[in-house]
């Protein structure tokens, strides 16, 4: 599938953290998110602006060194994953991810092609780039849940 519905120029963090609302207002459990992008682009500033957006007010640190951070929120658990330190997909064994992930769950995965078969397929794979400009974001669905929360966001 893999249909880019949503393309943006973010000039700055709060253009960022107006995406990562509109996001969070469509999104709903099961849900699966690639974030893809070099270092610095954004990725983990999204995820922070999202749980924020959904009413998360603890601390939201960068899962690099430990890999994964789970937060409980209303109604379901949003778990981040930073994949950028692991060398071999066996790694992510010790983690259980797939024991920890349900219907109540949205993932959030960073370098999630360091996971081979051990992290679930996407839903929806939001990639950032960087220019002189600005940081620019595109959104492609994977899914028909992934197609449906970005229809609703770009419409």
């Amino acid at each position: 599938m893999n249909q880019e519905l949503i393309n943006r120029k973010l000039p700055d963090e709060p253009a960022l953290e107006r995406f990562a609302a509109e996001f969070a207002a469509g999104m709903q459990a099961p849900l699966t998110v690639y974030l893809e992008g070099p270092l610095g682009a954004g990725k983990t500033t999204f995820v922070r602006a999202l749980l924020r957006a959904l009413g998360y007010q603890g601390r939201v640190k960068s899962p690099t060194y430990g890999l994964l951070e789970s937060y409980q929120l209303a109604g379901f658990q949003l778990i981040h994953l930073d994949l950028y330190r692991v060398e071999d997909a066996a790694e992510l064994d010790y983690l259980a991810i797939r024991d920890q992930v349900d219907e109540t769950t949205v993932l959030m995965i960073e370098w999630a092609a360091k996971g081979g078969q051990e992290i679930p397929p996407p839903d929806v794979i939001i990639r950032f780039s960087e220019s002189i400009v600005a940081r620019e974001l595109s959104a492609f669905a994977a899914s028909e849940a992934g197609q449906a929360l970005l229809f609703t966001i770009s419409s």
